[in-house]
């Protein structure tokens, strides 16, 4: 796990760092406690990939939204709603890093 999200973090330099303080910052699971830092780590390593895919900020939501479920009981997750501002802010970083799609 930690050589997966190592070539991770190669692949996408600041973007995976950005998008893992974005869920962080937004804690749409509740799971913030100021020392893990890292606790969206893994959401991130499973979300990036799949950004390459989305067209939309609505497609990002979709992607976020399932990779949390995929890492989470859903009634930890919660609704889908939940998960709207920080994709917009995931698609805007996205769209910095790779303006042509």
């Amino acid at each position: 796990m930690r050589s997966e999200r190592k070539l991770l973090k190669q692949k996408y330099g600041a973007l995976y760092d950005m998008v893992a303080a974005l869920l962080f910052d937004a804690d749409p699971i509740g799971i913030h406690f100021s020392d893990n830092t890292d606790e969206y780590d893994s959401e991130t390593g499973t979300i990036l990939p799949r950004l390459a895919h989305a067209k939309t900020v609505d497609d990002v939501e979709t992607i976020v939204y399932e990779e949390c479920c995929r890492w989470f009981d859903a009634e930890d997750v919660g609704p889908r709603e939940k998960y709207s501002e920080v994709s917009v802010k995931i698609w805007e970083a996205w769209r910095a890093t790779f303006p042509e799609g």
